[in-house]
């Protein structure tokens, strides 16, 4: 459950605040959609990376909405097979991110949780936007479901998760599998994820929180109205999980939030909300942290405990524990 709140950021999440601020470059929202997305490969594209015992790079055929191949990436596990399954959804405001820059989270979920971890390349906005993105991520459960066995995994243990906007379509697989019948989900992992939607929630965090840490409240409605581009889908749950009237029947759940971070307040209210409608959740608060610390597990040492009591978590909805 969470704690109070800090006073300031952790020592080691200040200096990557300073370190993001000495760089002479506009946001996200300042900049094309092309040079923000080479920028966050040029941060993240070399982090570490552990090792796992295998990854292997597919491409399958998308929605049918769609012509577009879907590309995946599959992390295997050192472990014996049949392995768990984790499909993974990247953060980055649905406009920026690949499987190259949250290539290092997934690796170290695959090793925690000694699962396989399909990661997906899910089409971008503005270019692209909802419900693209999620008509994708749906799309890549629906494969693990029925084409995991043929890479070792077992579709009986099925789970997803992801960070930021990859937390949303997380959360909004989770009820698209419930609300469509399956596939059968054992759990989801929800990195401070973006569940509101600017336009209808009054979200305290987006003020308390708006500048100075790392993520900004502008950038925050920038993705939004790239995403949620037609009026017709403002309203709509599988955008803004927040506005889902019923949570109940979801799969158990760990959310993960952070002190300093404009969309924290999502997250809390989601964890309460999954909490209040009978969902298992679990709700980790780090008081002092900023968005996307779990990608900086380097640099950042509760990015690391953050990671690990994850992977904990996922072992024991897996039942590898």
């Amino acid at each position: 459950m969470p704690g109070g709140m800090a006073n300031e950021p952790d020592p080691a999440a200040r200096e990557v605040i300073e370190m993001s601020e000495a760089v002479p470059v506009p946001s996200s929202d300042g900049l094309s959609p092309e040079s923000a997305r080479q920028r966050l490969e040029d941060i993240m594209g070399d982090l570490p990376v552990e090792d796992v015992e295998n990854t292997e790079e597919y491409s399958i055929a998308g929605p049918e909405t769609t012509d577009r191949p879907l590309p995946l990436r599959v992390y295997e596990p050192d472990a014996e097979p049949p392995y768990p399954m984790l499909v993974y959804y990247h953060g980055g405001g649905f406009m920026i991110g690949s499987l190259d820059t949250h290539d290092n989270v997934c690796a170290a979920l695959t090793n925690r949780a000694d699962c396989l971890t399909v990661s997906v390349d899910y089409r971008l906005s503005p270019e692209h936007p909802f419900p693209e993105g999620l008509e994708d991520a749906y799309r890549a459960v629906e494969w693990a479901a029925e084409f995991g066995e043929k890479v070792n995994g077992d579709p009986d243990r099925l789970a997803v998760a992801g960070d930021s906007a990859g937390g949303n379509l997380a959360a909004a697989v989770s009820l698209m599998a419930r609300d469509q019948g399956g596939p059968d989900l054992a759990y989801q992992g929800l990195i401070y994820p973006g569940t509101a939607s600017p336009v209808l929630h009054d979200i305290p965090s987006h003020e308390e929180n708006a500048e100075g840490y790392f993520l900004e409240t502008e950038t925050v409605e920038f993705y939004y109205e790239n995403y949620v581009q037609s009026p017709a889908h403002v309203r709509n749950a599988y955008a803004s999980p927040l506005l889902a009237k019923d949570l109940s029947g979801l799969p158990p759940a760990t959310v993960i939030t952070a002190g300093f971070d404009p969309i924290r307040d999502e997250g809390i209210r989601y964890a309460d909300r999954l909490g209040g409608d009978g969902v298992d959740t679990e709700h980790l608060h780090y008081e002092d942290m900023i968005h996307a610390f779990v990608s900086l597990p380097e640099a950042i040492p509760q990015g690391q405990d953050a990671l690990d009591r994850l992977g904990e978590h996922l072992a024991e909805a897996f039942g590898t524990a």
